[in-house]
């Protein structure tokens, strides 16, 4: 429906600079009014924001974030949130909650299955996202993690991983444990700072607001009132997905993200990922989502590439023999087999081979 209430909401601007938030000659409030239908008056030290309900609550939190901005002092990118985002159409409250502001502006779903997550985030206190990269899982994770915090729904956000390297050696690796494990957790980083400026980054991390390590340092731990996003899960042991799943304590939340096509487990180990799908999927109180080919947000040849990859496997897969899957449902590794035997019937041991010969 795109009928929508109205609604009317006063934000105070104490310790933002007034001229760098307006803009000149108010150009940034004229250009937020022209993009998302909404009136906004300025006076004394508050903005009054008017329009439609969906609208009113976009444009609120893109003020409020940019206000935060001016009060930490950081250099405000006005052009990046008036003109820098699509305008969001949020028909309905189910909408509205879909958009999470960060530093660089609104983050809104680009797909129905993005929608679908980060309403689950919202409702479930464990949710799975499952699908190619570039789906946009785990940059969505954090934006709700972040959300959650600034809403003071938790009081920290902890994100780990498990350190396992993606098919190549890195060898040894120089300085203190933290050194040794951060390549390992360096795109949680990069999506951390896509959120948050560097110096409150820095601050929050020392203060243990934020957490990042290396899922082995999760054992042992209850981990309370705290937003938890475990990536990269396709990469867990049984073990240690039942080890982290089992860590969650008193008002937290877990997202667990990973892409089944892309395990760098040793050839013996089973996947954690693999596994919790079948034996948790009839729990309600669980959400899982899983993405395809038609979510992936980066470059357009990542699409492409994955397509190319998925066809050439399905190729493979007709070609080998049949075999029987295995008790997590993927089939065992084909054999080379004997020369055909003429009894059928019994299978002939090495000990009869043997006897048959002496004689």
């Amino acid at each position: 429906m795109n009928d929508q209430s109205s609604l009317s909401h006063r934000i105070s601007i104490q310790g933002a600079d007034p001229l760098s938030l307006f803009g000149h000659n108010d150009a940034n409030l004229i250009s937020l009014e022209a993009r998302y239908g909404v009136r906004l008056t300025a006076r004394g030290d508050t903005i009054r924001v008017d329009g439609p309900s969906g609208s009113v609550k976009a444009v609120s939190a893109l003020i409020e974030e940019m206000i935060s901005c001016l009060r930490r002092g950081d250099d405000l990118d006005a052009d990046g949130y008036v003109n820098g985002f699509t305008p969001p159409t949020l028909d309905d409250e189910e909408d509205s909650r879909a958009a999470l502001v960060t530093k660089k502006g609104l983050v809104r779903p680009r797909s129905p299955r993005q929608a679908d997550y980060i309403a689950a985030i919202a409702d479930y206190d464990i949710v799975f996202g499952v699908g190619p990269a570039g789906t946009g899982k785990t940059y969505l994770a954090v934006a709700c993690a972040v959300a959650a915090l600034k809403r003071k729904e938790v009081s920290r956000i902890i994100l780990t991983r498990p350190a396992v390297e993606a098919g190549e050696n890195l060898g040894f690796l120089p300085g203190d444990i933290q050194d040794k494990v951060d390549p390992y957790l360096r795109p949680l980083y990069d999506a951390l700072r896509d959120m948050v400026p560097g110096d409150q980054l820095a601050r929050l991390m020392q203060d243990g607001t934020f957490e990042i390590a290396p899922l082995a340092f999760m054992r042992g731990r209850t981990l309370n009132n705290a937003f938890v996003i475990l990536d990269e899960a396709q990469n867990t042991s049984i073990a240690q997905m039942k080890m982290f799943l089992t860590r969650l304590g008193a008002n937290s939340r877990a997202v667990i993200t990973g892409d089944v096509t892309q395990v760098d487990l040793p050839a013996a180990s089973k996947s954690g990922l693999i596994h919790v799908q079948r034996i948790l999927e009839h729990i309600e109180a669980i959400k899982f989502i899983g993405f395809t080919e038609q979510d992936v947000v980066r470059h357009p040849l990542v699409q492409e590439i994955i397509n190319a990859y998925d066809a050439h496997e399905a190729t493979l897969q007709e070609e080998l023999p049949l075999s029987s899957p295995d008790d997590d449902g993927l089939p065992l590794p084909a054999t080379e087999d004997a020369e055909p035997s003429s009894k059928t019937d019994e299978p002939t041991s090495p000990l009869a081979t043997r006897v048959e010969t002496s004689s």
